[in-house]
């Protein structure tokens, strides 16, 4: 007995660790919780593997096109034909993304994507290829691209049995597209090295057998697709009308639309950065774009690893702050350490923005919309980007690289500012949704002073 405590002379509590380990279990659970659901486990498994194909694709497309062409112009145009059907057609999909089987859809989108890779392939490995091949076949995947992206973004709720799980199947989501942007583009800059774009082409349309196959063995129950059989057009201006005639989520997409125009285009100009400003070679440009695909990794982590969407909204303008920060100093940089260093905050920063906005924009929107808000989001996220390959390309020849990725940068920020600007608004208005919606618990009295709304912990957005 000492100072009336008793001395125990056992061996040491494990209850502390144990309970340690058992916390992170928990947290890790808690992260990958939509993988319970097994339709989402198994398109999770055969779609990342068929989207490392995906960006050893992209990087080898930018780098044959700037090695046979030496033009950042003809980077951007390529950016631009391969993105345009996206913002022409994008639209028109989603009014039939609301009434197709979805799944029946991509399973002819993949199988159409596939065909395309093995086309350029052949056309690389038998010396055939001509600049004029690669515009027409990036056009064709990018009619394909318009119709796959927003049946897929509508598709996800589907996979997801358990809908609160939603939130974080959007976020594994990106998880899984940017764990095969850290490793597509390291694999593809060492195919290049080694034997050349072809082999490249080849095995991402071998990849595509993997997410078909995980398309074919899904077990989808039917969905009501027949309340609304009026026309095309009515269906589509009745998505607009609901789309920008509610506030949150105009703010949204025209948020990302900026995002998507003026920063965005920052992939387009990377071979430049990579060959003229860091003076590398294609490891250079995969080093560069696998630190920005791991930022955007740890990006999509931390929004699985969050148990609700409550407060999610705040981070939309902050990440695109960082976005904009990150394309700014990297401009100024000509170190390839201090480069790959900023890429993962732009990364980091890129991802956030996109699957925060999608997050909100899923949970808020009617199912029976819900394919033509995607389409939407799909426009904004995809099909602004051409116009932004193309100007970024046209401003890169008259102002260079660096500036381009200045101004581009620029603008996201004053897009962050305006959107945190109204913020508080957008937090009234999306509250009663997501009370309807069981997010938000409904308050005894049904009232709720003005000043509740905005105190820490009662966020909606």
């Amino acid at each position: 007995m000492m100072g009336g405590r008793t001395r125990s002379y056992g061996p040491p509590s494990t209850a502390g660790p144990r309970r340690s380990a058992m916390s992170r279990s928990a947290e890790f659970k808690t992260a990958i919780r939509a993988l319970e659901n097994r339709n989402f486990r198994v398109f999770f498994t055969g779609q990342i593997v068929s989207l490392v194909g995906t960006w050893m694709q992209r990087i080898a497309l930018a780098w044959l096109v700037y090695r046979l062409t030496n033009s950042a112009f003809l980077l951007g145009a390529v950016g631009f034909a391969g993105q345009i059907p996206t913002f022409l057609l994008a639209p028109v999909a989603g009014v039939f993304a609301d009434r197709l089987n979805r799944r029946g859809v991509l399973i002819v989108t993949q199988s159409l994507a596939m065909a395309q890779a093995l086309i350029l392939s052949a056309l690389v490995l038998t010396g055939t290829l001509a600049i004029w091949h690669i515009f027409v076949l990036s056009m064709f995947l990018g009619v394909v691209n318009a119709w796959d992206t927003p049946v897929r973004q509508a598709f996800i709720v589907e996979m997801v049995e358990k809908k609160e799980d939603l939130s974080n199947a959007i976020a594994l989501n990106s998880s899984m597209v940017n764990s095969a942007r850290l490793l597509g583009p390291s694999l593809a800059g060492i195919l290049i090295s080694a034997v050349g774009e072809g082999m490249c082409f080849l095995l991402n349309g071998i990849s595509y057998l993997a997410v078909i196959a995980a398309l074919a063995c899904m077990k989808i129950p039917p969905r009501d697709s027949a309340r609304k059989r009026s026309g095309v057009w009515s269906g589509l201006t009745e998505g607009f009308s609901y789309a920008f005639g509610f506030v949150p989520i105009r703010s949204v997409l025209l948020l990302l639309a900026l995002v998507s125009l003026m920063g965005m285009p920052y992939t387009v100009l990377m071979p430049v950065f990579a060959k003229d400003v860091l003076h590398g070679g294609p490891h250079t440009l995969g080093f560069l774009m696998g630190a920005s695909g791991v930022g955007a990794l740890g990006g999509a982590l931390y929004l699985a690893s969050r148990k609700s969407v409550l407060g999610l909204g705040k981070f939309i303008p902050l990440a695109v702050a960082l976005f904009g920060m990150g394309l700014i100093a990297f401009s100024r940089s000509r170190l390839l350490p201090l480069s790959m260093l900023l890429m993962l905050a732009t990364g980091f920063g890129m991802i956030v923005e996109m699957a925060a906005s999608n997050t909100v924009l899923q949970t808020i929107v009617e199912d029976d919309k819900r394919g033509r808000i995607m389409s939407f989001f799909t426009m904004a996220f995809m099909g602004m980007t051409p116009f932004g390959s193309l100007l970024s390309g046209f401003l890169a020849g008259i102002i260079g690289a660096q500036n381009t990725l200045l101004l581009g940068g620029t603008a996201c920020l004053i897009g962050a500012a305006v959107f945190a600007a109204k913020l508080p608004v957008l937090r009234k208005l999306i509250r009663p949704i997501y009370v309807k919606k069981g997010i938000i618990p409904e308050i005894a009295t049904g009232i709720q002073s003005a000043a509740e709304l905005t105190m820490p912990g009662k966020k909606s957005v």
